[in-house]
This record gives structure tokens, C-alpha cells and sequence, in this order.
């Protein structure tokens, strides 16, 4: 295992420590998040898990993890999720792993939001890691010049569609990915606000005032990081 998996590991094994039986428990997605949904099911504890992926809902089933749809569930006791980037005030990129609207469900649903990174994702400002931003597949390079007029504003380069052999990566909600190039992000909570507003565009990945902690893994251990 790397350096950074172990890290990873230790700081999924710290967010289960919170987890207590009867819990609804908001599952992640990524490398990061999986290593929680591992220790999670671990424990063996009698849990609902709302997933937001696919990948992730597959990995809690093999687990024993029970899920449910998020529409079944009245709200979420603790989501645990990785992060693109940790900025300031615990302000968050997040959709490196094509989720995020199902994330800022879960997310949005859940009365305490923790997230789980390894040191490396700990940043002075955000926008080193591209910006993901979802858009609906119909008309989405029409959708594209207008975030790149927005992003313009904002003094960031244009957003280039997200492929994967040579074709657009398509998310669990059937929309398509724009990432915005990467540029210190100055203004998050005006450019969120920005991007909401265009037609065309479901979400984005700036995850802010939204995560009520994290843990962060390095060479020492875990670190507790509060806004």
C-alpha cells in the first residue's frame, strides 16, 4: 500500500469511529471516501447507507452495508466524503470522481457533513484542481460559452469538457462534466452563485459552509480540522 493510501485509510478508519448503531450514514465517492464505506462495514454496526454513486452503493452492498435510496430516507444522520481540495473555512472542490450533484444531495440531506483527505489536498486557496461543473447533455457547448464567459470574470481559463476515450463522461444523473482550468479562485461564494444561475448548468463542485469537519491524514497521524 502507498503512502498516500494509508493515509487515506487512516483517516476513513477515524470518520467510522463516529459512526454508532442506528445511524442513516451518507457513503462518498472516491478512492478516499471508499476507505471509510471499508472500515464502516468493518464494524459490523446495524446502518442505513445513502450513497452517492453507483460505484459506492456497490461497494457498500458487497460490504453488508444496507442502503437506501436517498428519497427513502427522512435525513441523513452523518455523510463522510472525500474532497478534491481543502481551502479555507473547510470550503471544498469536490467532483473529481463525477458525483457531485448526487454528493451535494446527500450532502444538503445530512445534519453533520465530514470530510476525510490525506494532507496533500489541503490548500491555501482553491482552483490548483479544476472546478467540476455538471451540465444537462442537451445544448451543453452552448451551456459551455456561457460558463466561459462567467469564468472569464472571475480571471479562470475556460472549462473543457471531461472525456474518457475519447467521449464525454457521462454521471449517474445522465449529464455531462466541464471542468474549469485551474487558477486561484478568489471570490468561491460569488462564483458558485455565478455558475448556479446559467441555464444549462445542474451544479458545480464548490462545496461551501457545508462540511462540519475533517479529518486530515499525514505523516504524524490524523489531524481535526474545524471551519
Amino acid at each position: 500500500m502507498s503512502n498516500a493510501d494509508e493515509q487515506k485509510k487512516k483517516a476513513g478508519e477515524a470518520a467510522a469511529a463516529l459512526v454508532e448503531a442506528g445511524m442513516t450514514v451518507g457513503l462518498g465517492t472516491g478512492s478516499t471516501a471508499a476507505w471509510f464505506v471499508r472500515a464502516l462495514g468493518g464494524r459490523k454496526l446495524d446502518v442505513l447507507g445513502v450513497a452517492t454513486s453507483e460505484a459506492t452503493e456497490a461497494l457498500a452492498r458487497e460490504l453488508g452495508i444496507r442502503t437506501a435510496s436517498l428519497d427513502q430516507v427522512r435525513a441523513i444522520d452523518l455523510t463522510v466524503d472525500g474532497a478534491d481540495e481543502i481551502g479555507p473555512g473547510l470550503s471544498l472542490i469536490k467532483g473529481g470522481g463525477a458525483a457531485l450533484l448526487r454528493e451535494k444531495l446527500v450532502w444538503e440531506a445530512s445534519r453533520r457533513c465530514v470530510v476525510i483527505a490525506d494532507k496533500s489536498k489541503v490548500v491555501a486557496a482553491l482552483g490548483m484542481f479544476s472546478l467540476p461543473i455538471e451540465v444537462v447533455r442537451f445544448g451543453h457547448l452552448h451551456t459551455s460559452n456561457a460558463i466561459a464567459d462567467v469564468l472569464a470574470e472571475f480571471g479562470l481559463p475556460a472549462p473543457r469538457l471531461r472525456l474518457k476515450d475519447n467521449q464525454p463522461v457521462i454521471t449517474d444523473g445522465g449529464n455531462v462534466l466541464y471542468d474549469a482550468g485551474k487558477a486561484a479562485i478568489e471570490e468561491p461564494a460569488q462564483l458558485a452563485s455565478a455558475l448556479k444561475s446559467i441555464t444549462g448548468v445542474v451544479d458545480h463542485g464548490l462545496f461551501l459552509d457545508m462540511a462540519d469537519q475533517a479529518f486530515v491524514a499525514g505523516e504524524t497521524g490524523v489531524e481535526t480540522l474545524t471551519p
